[in-house]
């Protein structure tokens, strides 16, 4: 009998630097099947949108996917992906994804991806973690959906490694670790998901805010069907949803991000284009 084949080994580095009031695509390297759609000014010369593209279309036992982003003093940059990243059912092999995001003094990474569809079956570990100069923000979100409920999937079976990891100035300032198995009581218990498919977290961070912008915060996404919630630490500010859409999910976080970013960047703009077709 003829082994498995071996998945995708895929790799994505990016640097973008500032000059003059251009952000711009400074450095790009791939290998397999990790690209980037070329650099788009929608907002303007001072800050760069980037798609990330995966033509494989999701992830499946065995492939690696390593992604690489560094923004230098003061470049603005907006990642995000076409569409959902699917996470499929595995025979046996661990599909990851490990991302490192560096940002500069002056810098702000929008990092915004589509949500991940954790398929019945899946064995995923994601692994992001973020370091921030002094005087370098980051803001970026993580959603979640488990099992296909349209198609009356659940995640009966299945892991997830799941690791986020954020520094400020060399500091640790959130650190978050979950092995989450298919079935297991983590999904159903009210400290959990509480039968919930959808769960997302999004952090800003390096930004400061004090009690008047987290309330407004609170404002802007209470209300609609499934919770949100807004906490605040030092250096940084979460907010977490709990519910069964991921468009529900993506649409409150954005409301609350897009007053949010007219505040700390002093810009306003709908959301990515490419989150329309």
């Amino acid at each position: 009998m003829n082994a498995p084949a071996p998945g995708w080994d895929a790799r994505l580095d990016l640097g973008f630097r500032r000059t003059a009031e251009r952000t711009w695509l400074a450095r790009r390297s791939h290998t397999g099947p990790l690209r980037l759609q070329r650099p788009l000014y929608p907002e303007g010369a001072s800050v760069c949108h980037a798609i990330l593209l995966h033509p494989a279309g999701g992830l499946v036992g065995g492939d690696a996917l390593a992604i690489s982003v560094e923004l230098e003093a003061g470049a603005q940059a907006l990642i995000t992906t076409p569409g959902a990243t699917k996470w499929y059912r595995s025979a046996g092999a661990q599909a990851s994804q490990v991302q490192d995001l560096r940002v500069a003094a002056g810098g702000l990474l929008e990092w915004l991806p589509q949500e991940a569809i954790l398929f019945q079956g899946t064995r995923a570990r994601q692994h992001t973690r973020v370091d921030l100069e002094a005087g370098g923000r980051f803001a970026g979100w993580e959603i979640l959906q488990f099992g296909r409920p349209a198609s009356g999937e659940g995640f009966a079976q299945g892991s997830l490694d799941l690791r986020t990891e954020i520094f400020l100035a060399g500091r640790p300032i959130w650190h978050e670790a979950a092995l989450l198995d298919g079935g297991g009581r983590w999904l159903t218990s009210r400290a959990g998901l509480a039968g919930a498919s959808v769960t997302a977290t999004f952090w800003v961070a390096g930004a400061p805010a004090g009690d008047a912008v987290v309330d407004r915060l609170r404002e802007l996404v209470a209300g609609g069907p499934g919770q949100v919630a807004v906490t605040r630490l030092p250096g940084l500010v979460v907010l977490r949803y709990l519910g069964n859409s991921a468009q529900e999910a993506k649409a409150r976080l954005w409301t609350a991000w897009a007053w949010l970013r007219s505040e700390i960047a002093g810009r306003v703009g709908g959301m990515p284009r490419i989150w329309a077709t």
